[in-house]
């Protein structure tokens, strides 16, 4: 068991409309985490939250690309990337939080995607890692010493913020129960737990805790 003190964080990541099914870019099964971290929120005085923030003209949208269709790669801020739908764009139901996930217990949001020149998957950096969305220094600040991340999606987002959080020097931990993958690949959730794991990112149950 995982006891938790006043300075550990739950991390949730990009708990939106689009991630979830029925949306642009729907993970399969995402919805049945929403539960999972509403019972988790109630363990910890510190809850923080991502949000995917993306202007309608993000490069990362295969329609904003002429000839080009969503899973097509292009490069984009001097990186390999890979064209999604149009998701999470400021302003709609599909960029909004899930109405049934609780957020009364938030101490703030972190938006991220918002230039339309990179992307954005860790909650703490772009992908080119020239943009700095403040998590880090607001861990800081308030003397977080663990992170434990939850939400959308396993290898995309929640997977680069954790390893951010990890080498930001955060003791980091995943709860595998409180988050679903993309699976663009069939094992790419799994892989993306096992590289976590490699680089010392704790792996634990909601039940763990």
């Amino acid at each position: 068991m995982v006891k938790i003190d006043k300075d550990d964080v739950l991390l949730i990541v990009d708990v939106q409309n689009d991630f979830l099914p029925g949306g642009a870019l729907a993970v399969a099964e995402g919805d049945q985490i929403i539960p999972v971290i509403n019972k988790l929120q109630g363990k910890f005085s510190l809850v923080v939250a991502t949000q995917d923030f993306h202007p309608a003209s993000h490069g990362s949208f295969a329609a904003n690309h002429v000839g080009k269709n969503p899973g097509d790669f292009i490069e984009l801020a001097g990186l390999t990337q890979i064209l999604w739908p149009v998701h999470c764009v400021q302003g709609t139901f599909g960029g909004d939080f899930h109405a049934d996930l609780a957020r009364d217990r938030w101490t703030a949001v972190f938006q991220k995607g918002m230039n339309p020149e990179v992307d954005s998957y860790s909650g703490f950096f772009d992908n080119a890692r020239k943009g700095d969305t403040g998590l880090g220094e607001f861990l800081t600040t308030i003397g977080a010493k663990r992170v434990f991340v939850c939400g959308l999606a396993l290898d995309y987002c929640v997977k680069f913020t954790a390893q951010d959080s990890k080498e930001l020097g955060f003791e980091t931990f995943l709860i595998s129960d409180a988050t679903r993958a993309v699976n663009l690949r069939p094992t790419d959730g799994a892989k993306a737990i096992d590289e976590m794991k490699a680089q010392g990112i704790n792996v634990i149950s909601s039940q763990d805790l």
